[in-house]
């Protein structure tokens, strides 16, 4: 039955967490602790970790984890079916964020399945399309050079490039609150709490970092409504689909999930990207010689990099490769290993700018694929275009240990860089 976005309710699924709470339809061969996101071994090497679950954990298992117990899908082609199925692997209730169950709201459209999501979609669709985000591509090239006189100028000054902080954080982060018509002096508090919510690992900061842009964004609402502007939080506003005014639960929803999904993906991505660049001076010399076939470059450094996962609810019984999952199970597609299937990508860990064209899982696919994947493609390419004219060779300062915090946005928390 269709939920009703206008008049939410919390879900009836429940959440299960620890070993106590394995269903008993669960085989035990089948139950797994893997630490993902907040264990030693992801969190000295995220990526790795992930590469290395093809050969240590079977296609679907069942992970017990403090932050919830659920199936990981690790297969290209059946993250590719899920994905594509939301009939089997639902999207409400699927993500992980806490609501006030008296105050609650989905988030819009990732909450909202077919047949009502794509009129969500073809509000904010003429920003984010191919076309929409071309229109921006001056504006993110003058924020890039922006950034670079003033890095160029505080390493002149003696001072170290903090990548995360000069250039990886604010180029993407600015750029979106132009498109959502945000402030940008808010900008890093806006950040905080995104990484408050994304990365700590306790619900109860979670639920107070919520409550902190619950607030925010209630009071942008009624400014945009008395003062509309270009802005997508002014669109959403004032948005009326077949001729119906979206209700304030559908508004704060809709702009609430924009703000999580807009504020950390590509700045952590940036970061993996640098890193990488940083420690192999090989491939940078390649993307140097090779600036006609950057979008290919960008779509293999996407690959080999993605940041995020994507939650679903088992909507009925359903058996995958022998294993049955039944209705209510949660489940989640680990995107990055499904880029790092070796039936799909040999050698999966290699960096090959001239890999055959396959579907890469950085931004999932299907209804929900992800709205900003244009965009994010964008500024990944101008991003990597505007620092190489201006800073052709750098490499991580001597000394420095590479740290990722827990989370479901996986990136290094801070990259000092030296040229």
């Amino acid at each position: 039955m269709p939920i009703d976005a206008a008049n939410p309710v919390p879900p009836s699924f429940p959440r299960h967490v620890g070993m106590d709470q394995v269903p008993a339809h669960v085989p035990p061969e089948l139950i797994r602790q893997s630490g993902l996101t907040i264990g030693p071994d992801f969190l000295a090497n995220p990526h790795d970790f992930m590469a290395a679950l093809h050969e240590k954990q079977p296609p679907i298992y069942y992970d017990v984890s403090p932050m919830g117990n659920m199936w990981h899908l690790i297969k290209h082609e059946d993250a590719l079916f899920g994905l594509r199925h939301p009939d089997i692997f639902s999207n409400e209730g699927a993500t992980p964020f806490p609501r006030d169950p008296d105050d609650y709201f989905y988030f819009i459209p990732i909450e909202i399945d077919p047949p009502h999501h794509r009129k969500y979609r073809n509000i904010v669709d003429p920003v984010f399309s191919p076309q929409g985000v071309l229109k921006l591509e001056e504006q993110i090239r003058q924020r890039a050079n922006d950034l670079i006189d003033a890095i160029e100028a505080k390493v002149a000054a003696g001072e170290t490039c903090e990548f995360t902080e000069d250039y990886g954080r604010p180029l993407p982060v600015s750029v979106f609150l132009d498109i959502m018509g945000l402030p940008q002096d808010m900008r890093d508090e806006f950040v905080d709490w995104a990484v408050q919510l994304l990365h700590s690992n306790d619900r109860a900061i979670m639920a107070d970092s919520m409550r902190k842009i619950t607030a925010y964004l209630k009071q942008a609402i009624e400014e945009k409504k008395a003062n509309p502007d270009d802005g997508v939080v002014s669109r959403i506003a004032h948005s009326a689909p077949d001729g119906v005014p979206l209700s304030d639960k559908e508004i704060f929803g809709f702009v609430c999930f924009l703000f999580i999904g807009g504020l950390d993906t590509v700045f952590a991505t940036l970061n993996n990207i640098w890193l990488y660049l940083a420690q192999h001076p090989d491939k940078l010399a390649e993307i140097h010689a090779r600036p006609q076939d950057i979008d290919k470059i960008v779509e293999e450094l996407l690959r080999r990099w993605s940041v995020t996962f994507s939650g679903r609810v088992l909507d009925k019984d359903y058996e995958m490769r022998g294993v049955q999952m039944k209705k209510g199970d949660r489940v989640t597609f680990i995107l990055p290993a499904c880029n790092f299937d070796p039936e799909v990508f040999p050698n999966p860990r290699e960096v090959d700018f001239d890999r055959p064209r396959k579907t890469i899982l950085a931004f999932t696919v299907g209804v929900h694929s992800c709205m900003g994947a244009h965009l994010a493609r964008l500024e990944v390419k101008i991003a990597l275009q505007e620092w190489l004219k201006r800073i052709p060779a750098f490499s991580v300062k001597p000394g420095t240990q590479i740290e990722y915090r827990p989370g479901g946005v996986i990136g290094p928390e801070h990259l000092p860089l030296v040229w």
